[in-house]
C-alpha cells in the first residue's frame, strides 16, 4: 500500500502544481465542483420537501383520529360508560403526543429546507462569480497568447495517448532518423 500512497501523493502534487500554473483550468475544476454541489443541494431540497409533505399528510391523519376519539369520549360519557371514556381519553392523549412529535419533525424539515435553499443560493452566487472569473481568465489568456498554450494542450481532450497510432510520434521518429543519417554521413565523410 505504501507504493500506491506514494504514487497517489505524487500525482496529486503534480496535479495541484499544474492547476496552480494554469489558473483557468483550476477555475474549471472549481466550477465543476460547484455544479455537483448545486445538484446535490437541489436533490436534498426535493427530498426534504417530500418528507415535509409526508409528515403533513400524517399530521392530518392523526388530527382526524384525534377528532374521532374526542367524539367517542363525549359518547362514552353520555352513555355513562366512564371506563370507555377513560380509555378513549388515554388514546386521545397518545394521539396528541404523536401529533406533537410529527409537528416537531415537520418544523425540523421546514428549517432544513430553508437552510438548504440558502445554501443553494450561496452556491449559485459563488458559481456565477467563478464563471465570471473563468471568462475573465480565458479572455486574459487569449489576449496574452495568440498561439497555443503548450502547457495545457490536450488537457481537455478525452483521447488517450497511443505511441503506435500517434502521427506526432511518427514525425519525430522520422526527424530523429534523418538526424542520425546525417550524423553517420558526416562521420563517414571524415
Amino acid at each position: 500500500m505504501g507504493l500506491f500512497d506514494e504514487v497517489s501523493r505524487f500525482l496529486e502534487t503534480r496535479l495541484e502544481e499544474f492547476l496552480r500554473n494554469n489558473p483557468h483550468l483550476e477555475l474549471q475544476a472549481l466550477l465543476e465542483q460547484l455544479r455537483e454541489q448545486e445538484q446535490g443541494t437541489i436533490r436534498l431540497i426535493t427530498d426534504l420537501e417530500r418528507e415535509k409533505q409526508r409528515l403533513e399528510t400524517e399530521i392530518l391523519s392523526v388530527a382526524q383520529d384525534i377528532k374521532t376519539w374526542h367524539l367517542r369520549i363525549d359518547k362514552a360519557k353520555a352513555a355513562g360508560r366512564l371506563d370507555l371514556a377513560q380509555a378513549a381519553q388515554e388514546r386521545e392523549a397518545a394521539l396528541l403526543r404523536q401529533g406533537n412529535q410529527l409537528w416537531g419533525q415537520m418544523e425540523g424539515a421546514r428549517k432544513r429546507i430553508l437552510q438548504s435553499q440558502e445554501l443553494l443560493r450561496q452556491i449559485q452566487q459563488r458559481k456565477q462569480e467563478v464563471q465570471a472569473k473563468a471568462a475573465q481568465a480565458k479572455a486574459t489568456q487569449a489576449k496574452a497568447t495568440s498561439t497555443s498554450n503548450w502547457d495545457t494542450i490536450g488537457w481537455d481532450r478525452g483521447s488517450s495517448y497511443s505511441r503506435a497510432t500517434d502521427p506526432l510520434e511518427a514525425q519525430f521518429q522520422r526527424l530523429e532518423t534523418d538526424e542520425e543519417l546525417e550524423r553517420m554521413k558526416r562521420s563517414m565523410g571524415r
